[in-house]
């Protein structure tokens, strides 16, 4: 099979992923093969092709992967949470995404930047029938946790949301949350970025030193920049909670103790459940989700991960196998 690589991790602009053709994975008992017929791209791959997240190597990337089991046809999904023990005190309280000895796609096994991918059968998520294979990927990661990421932070209908930084989750999330009757606030550094959440519903626009004109009732974070912290509480009301949805941010500068006074909670959001995949799934159908994407052929993947990098994408990236 046809796969992209990563050796060594280096700096993406030095083209790290190397094309390789490689035998297809076996699938072991309990498991589903896959012939992968999209997989999206993330900013989780970038920080670990990058070495900013530490993975087994070598590695295939990717974890948002659409496919078809080989064995029936049936089209099913792969997510960042490839399996958990089932055992520990996380799984056993429903928190399988804190698992101590979960394996994660991309990271732990290989991923989706290939021609095939296995999963354990009890992780596979089944894939909405009105999504093509491209507008699905997206879903699979950057729809799960941007989705996690307004649960933890609280936000309740007719409530007002600040999102910080513009790509794939955000663009999703701000559908949820419209979907929720939310008044939406998005701060975003791109003028294309700020054009696109305008016409997914967003009620002001600007810059993330820019503070709304009102409060807001809960915030959350995509963009991997420590120092959007402090401005972002700056603008939450007292008793709000501010949800940092990547697994690689910035050091976060030094903070004054009163934009976190006032029972304001800072907190992260770490992974994703098979429940949160499931309700995902089932509101990217009821609502329905437009995901925004931009295709690349497979062997372009690095070229894909810079344009990433450098925010030169309108919304998420997919590589077509």
């Amino acid at each position: 099979m046809k796969a992209m690589v990563l050796s060594s991790p280096r700096s993406i602009e030095e083209g790290p992923l190397q094309f390789a053709e490689l035998p297809p994975p076996k699938p072991q008992p309990g498991e589903i093969l896959l012939r992968v017929r999209a997989c999206g791209i993330c900013h989780t791959d970038l920080h670990i092709v990058e070495g900013e997240v530490r993975a087994k190597l070598p590695l295939i990337p990717g974890h948002q992967i659409v496919g078809l089991e080989e064995s029936t046809g049936r089209r099913l999904g792969i997510a960042w949470l490839h399996r958990s023990c089932g055992q520990c005190p996380y799984c056993r309280s429903g928190r399988e995404n804190l698992c101590d000895h979960a394996q994660f796609t991309g990271l732990h096994v290989h991923g989706g930047y290939a021609e095939y991918a296995v999963v354990p059968t009890d992780f596979a998520v089944p894939i909405p029938d009105p999504f093509t294979d491209a507008a699905a990927a997206p879903l699979l990661c950057a729809g799960i946790i941007g989705y996690r990421a307004l649960r933890l932070s609280g936000i309740q209908p007719r409530q007002r949301l600040g999102l910080y930084g513009f790509g794939a989750s955000a663009h999703i999330a701000i559908q949820i949350a419209r979907h929720w009757d939310c008044e939406v606030t998005v701060a975003t550094r791109s003028y294309e970025h700020q054009q696109l959440a305008r016409e997914l519903g967003a009620e002001w626009v600007g810059r993330s030193e820019d503070v709304p004109r009102e409060s807001l009732d809960a915030a959350i974070i995509f963009a991997p920049a420590g120092r959007l912290v402090s401005e972002a509480l700056a603008a939450l009301r007292k008793g709000g909670t501010l949800a940092l949805a990547g697994i690689y941010m910035t050091p976060i500068p030094e903070l004054p103790y009163e934009r976190l006074y006032q029972e304001r909670v800072l907190r992260s959001v770490a992974n994703a459940t098979r429940d949160d995949a499931r309700e995902l799934m089932r509101l990217a159908s009821e609502i329905p989700l437009r995901t925004e994407t931009q295709t690349f052929s497979l062997a372009d993947a690095n070229h894909a991960l810079l344009a990433l990098k450098h925010s030169r994408l309108r919304a998420a990236g997919v590589l077509l196998p």
